[in-house]
Formats: structure tokens, sequence, C-alpha cells
């Protein structure tokens, strides 16, 4: 009865493990619009022993008479929910791994299991894709619906189930901007360096051809997280590759560098944020928020000194944007340093 597993859904998220017919009524009022609809939930609940009366409290004089007080016994919804889900183990394609559900609540499951019973069908007709195709055409085959993957959480979902590295996905993001430097193009080893802002992607711009970067890349802020997937079909170029970013020290910029890293590996372009530091910053920056992890990975990056200023100057509200630096001054910086020294720490 889906009245039922509905109301067990309720019932699992429901703090205490006592609770009165009145604001049980309450609670699963969506699901049921009669008292007699309501007390007929009720008395299978107490059939199958997920509602026990408290028998202190007694029993209501409405006809059918429901306990005034129940007590939930979730460890008896929970065993049904394993027991369910070990009926999917063997129903589903092999590949389908639910051991994220056994320790989530039940309504994950039920909210995740349409779109499952989809991919459950697509695996079992086709298998597992050969090729890669973009992330809408890959998610209207799988459940009909061309942006449950990149808009409805249809990602998560292949995740949770260990699926989405094996989907040969495409993923649909923004190209991201770039300037090439011929000189270095057919080079073995090459280097790129992304900056946050589009001022200093223009005063970087013209001198690119005095350095020894292969190219010189717009972030566009928090866009390069996602954009940097397109890095090896928007340039194809087989080489050493690597990165160096250059962003706001602010709080904002240390996390955009912190989840670029994670992905490719993105050294700090040290001449440019040392250059910031020698000069006198701005305020006004307070209100962002603070991510430890992500500050504790860019401050290794410094000496002592350097880092106790930038703590300092964070703690205090104060940043250093990127256009502190002119233009001159980064092209002076971007084509007299030493960057491969860079790469060998």
């Amino acid at each position: 009865m889906k009245k039922v597993k509905e109301v067990k859904e309720v019932l699992t998220l429901y703090q205490k493990k006592t609770i009165d017919i009145n604001t049980l009524q309450e609670l699963i009022s969506p699901f049921v619009d009669t008292y007699e609809a309501f007390a007929n939930v009720i008395l299978l609940l107490e059939e199958e022993e997920i509602l026990t009366m408290v028998k202190s409290k007694g029993r209501s004089i409405r006809k059918p008479s429901l306990a005034l007080q129940y007590r939930i016994h979730k460890a008896k919804m929970k065993k049904e929910h394993h027991s369910l889900l070990q009926q999917y183990r063997v129903k589903f394609h092999n590949a389908i791994n639910l051991d994220y559900y056994y320790n989530q609540d039940p309504k994950q499951w039920h909210e995740d299991f349409p779109y499952l019973n989809q991919i459950n069908n697509y695996l079992q007709v086709h298998g597992f894709p050969i090729e890669a195709i973009p992330a809408p055409e890959r998610s209207y085959e799988l459940v009909e619906d061309e942006k449950w993957i990149t808009e409805k959480r249809g990602k998560e979902v292949l995740e949770r189930v260990d699926l989405f590295d094996k989907m040969r996905i495409i993923p649909v993001s923004d190209p991201f901007p770039f300037a090439i430097n011929p000189n270095k193009i057919q080079a073995t080893t090459q280097l790129h360096l992304i900056v946050e802002n589009k001022t200093t992607y223009q005063g970087l711009l013209l001198g690119m051809g005095k350095t020894n970067f292969s190219t010189l890349i717009y972030g566009s802020g928090k866009a390069i997280i996602q954009s940097i997937e397109q890095f090896d079909r928007q340039y194809p170029i087989d080489a050493h590759h690597h990165f160096f970013y250059f962003g706001d020290i602010d709080r904002e910029g240390i996390t955009i560098w912190h989840s670029l890293n994670k992905k490719i590996n993105a050294r700090l372009a040290l001449p440019f944020y040392q250059a910031c530091l020698a000069k006198n910053p701005a305020k006004g920056k307070d209100y962002q928020r603070q991510r430890m992890e992500a500050e504790g990975a860019f401050f290794e990056n410094f000496n002592q000194q350097e880092q106790l200023h930038l703590k300092q100057l964070l703690k205090g509200g104060y940043y250093y944007p990127q256009e502190i630096l002119k233009t001159k001054e980064l092209q002076k910086i971007w084509g007299g340093s030493d960057w491969d020294s860079l790469i060998l720490q």
C-alpha cells in the first residue's frame, strides 16, 4: 500500500521514539484526507508492529479506535529496508552497487529508485556504453530526461551506485577562453597559466610571446572549476602539461584554487602572489566564508613569515585583488620568473 510506505518514510525522519496521536495525524495529513483513511493506515502499522501502543496512555473512543500514544520501532523499519535492498541486489544488474543505501535514510532509496530502475533496464538491454557522449544525450538515454544528470542531481545518483565513470559521460560546461603561444605549442613539456579575472588576463595577453607558457587561460572565477574539464578537448596536444594558477588573495579566490587543484594539480603562480604581498592590501572581504581545508592547503605554499601575513590579512577582512598588479608589472613577472624551478619543487 503506497500510503503505508509514505508514512513509514515520514516516521523514519521523526526524531523521538514515541509520538502522540495528534502529532501523528498532523505528520501524515498530506497522505490521507479522512479520519477513516488515517486510522486504517495506523492500524496496518500496528499489525506490522511498526507502531505499538503505549498502554498507560489508553486508546481513543473514536471509531476505529487508535492508541493515544505510540512507540515507533525504527529498527523494524530498518530491517525491512535492508531486506528490500537485498531483493534488488539480486534483481538489478550486478554493476549497480547498492551499498550506499544501507546506512542512509530509506527516503533516499525511495527517491532514487525510479531512476535506478530505469538505469537497470538500460544496462540489461544495452550493457555499458562504448563511446563517450555529452551528458544531456546520455541522460536522455538512461531516464528520458536530458536535464537529469546536469540539473536534477542525476550525477549524484550515478555516483552513489558507482556508475558515473562507467557511463562514459562528456561533461557539459562552458568552454574556457584561452590564448595560445605559437612558439611553445610543439614543446614536449608545456606550461599553462590560469588567471581568475578578465583584467589580469588582458594585461598578460600582450606579453605572452616573451614567456615559456603555451597557453594563457581565463578562469572567469568559479567557472574554471567545471570548464577545465574541456581542456583535453579544446587543446588536444600530446605533451606533459603543468598548470599554474593566479587568483585574488581572498577567501573566495583561495577556495576556487583549492577546488581546481583537486582536479588538475594547479600549482600556485607564486611570483605573482609574492608580488601582491609586497603591496598594501585592500579592505572589504570580511563577509566571505572561511574554509579551513582550502586555506590550510594554500598557506603551505608560503614561508612562515608569508603565512603569518596571510592569516592576519584574512582575519582582518583584508585582501589583495589581482588588479593590484599593473599590466607592465604582470608582464615583467611572467616573463622574468623561473617557472621551471617551481615545477621541480
